[in-house]
C-alpha cells in the first residue's frame, strides 16, 4: 500500500470517527433535551395520588393524573383507556379502587402491569394494604409484569376520617363500626407520598416491598374521644356487628366486600407498628394527634 493510500485511508477513518463522534453527541443532546419520561399517577385527584403529584411536579418531573377526567382519561373498568394513558410514560403510580383484594382486582391489576411494561412503562410503584391475603395476589401479578417494581402496603389512612370513608360519621358525631376494641396504627397519606415520591425517583428501592404505619396504635373508641377533644364536641364510638355493618353498606348502595376489611383490624393482624417510613424516610412517621389538629384548622369537622 503506497503513502498516499495510507494517507487516504487514515483520512477516511479519521472522518468517519468524527461522524460517528458527532451522531453520538446529536443523540446524546437529543435524550438530554427530551428531558425524564412522563410519571403516569393513577387516581392522581385521590387522597394519595393527588399528593403525589404535587411532590413530582415540584420536582420539576412531567406527571399525567391518571383519572376519569384525565387527558386522556384512565379507568380501569375500561382498558381500551390505558394504552393511551400510557403513551410516553416510563413510570407509573398504581393504586386501584375499590381494593386490591376485591375480586378480579388480581387479573385486571395484572392486565395493566404487562401491557404498562410492553409501552415502555418499567417502573411500577404499587400502594397495597398490610395484612390483606387478595391484596397479595395483586401484588405478584405486577411482580410477573417484569417490571422494575416497589410495592408499598399501608395502615388505614388518617384521611379516611377528613377526606372520605369516615367523614360523614365524624361530622354525624357517631363512629358505628364493626371494629370492637381492635386497634390500627393509622397512617399518615403525607407520610405515604413521601414515601411513594422516593420509590418512584431512587433506583434504590427497585424490588423492595415497604409496610407503613404510624407511631401508636389507636383503637376507634380512641379515635372517637381524640377528635371530640380536638372539635370541641361529643363523637362516639359504638360497635356493631359485621353482619349490620354489611346491611349498612348494601342500604347506602356501596360494596358489602369492604366489611370484609374491618376483619383485618379485628384479628390483629395489623396491630403492631412498623417502621417503613423510618427505614425510607430516615424519620419518624406523623403522629394521629397532629393530623387531627391540622384536619381540624382547616374547618373540615365543622357543623
Amino acid at each position: 500500500m503506497t503513502n498516499e493510500q495510507n494517507i487516504q485511508q487514515s483520512s477516511t477513518q479519521q472522518s468517519s470517527t468524527q461522524q460517528s463522534s458527532t451522531q453520538q453527541s446529536s443523540t446524546q443532546q437529543k435524550t438530554e433535551q427530551a428531558g425524564p419520561k412522563t410519571i403516569l399517577v393513577i387516581g392522581g385527584t385521590g387522597k394519595t395520588g393527588s399528593r403525589v403529584a404535587e411532590r413530582l411536579t415540584a420536582q420539576g418531573l412531567p406527571v399525567r393524573v391518571g383519572s376519569r377526567n384525565g387527558e386522556p382519561p384512565f379507568v380501569w373498568e375500561d382498558p381500551d383507556t390505558w394504552e393511551a394513558a400510557l403513551d410516553g410514560v416510563g413510570s407509573v403510580y398504581v393504586t386501584y379502587y375499590p381494593d386490591l383484594g376485591f375480586p378480579g382486582a388480581a387479573e385486571t391489576v395484572g392486565a395493566f402491569s404487562e401491557l404498562a411494561v410492553k409501552k415502555g412503562a418499567r417502573r411500577l410503584v404499587l400502594l397495597s394494604g398490610r395484612g390483606e391475603d387478595g391484596a397479595v395476589n395483586s401484588e405478584n401479578k405486577l411482580k410477573e409484569s417484569g417490571a422494575d417494581w416497589t410495592v408499598v402496603r399501608a395502615s388505614w389512612f388518617n384521611q379516611n376520617f377528613s377526606e372520605s370513608f369516615f367523614l360523614d360519621p365524624v361530622l354525624a358525631g357517631e363512629l358505628m363500626l364493626p371494629t370492637a376494641d381492635a386497634v390500627e396504627p393509622f397512617v399518615d397519606v403525607e407520610d405515604i407520598a413521601d414515601v411513594v415520591t422516593a420509590a418512584l425517583t431512587d433506583d434504590r428501592h427497585i424490588g423492595r416491598t415497604y409496610e407503613l404505619s404510624g407511631p401508636r396504635s389507636l383503637s376507634f373508641r380512641d379515635v372517637a374521644a381524640e377528635l371530640s377533644q380536638i372539635t370541641g364536641r361529643e363523637i362516639t364510638y359504638t360497635p356493631v356487628t359485621l353482619d349490620d355493618y354489611r346491611a349498612f353498606l348494601r342500604e347506602n348502595g356501596l360494596p358489602v366486600e369492604f366489611a370484609d376489611l374491618f376483619a383485618l383490624i379485628l384479628d390483629g393482624r395489623n396491630a403492631d407498628v412498623v417502621n417503613g417510613v423510618d427505614e425510607v424516610l430516615g424519620r419518624k412517621p406523623r403522629d394521629f394527634s397532629a393530623f387531627a389538629k391540622d384536619a381540624a384548622a382547616t374547618g373540615v369537622w365543622n357543623v
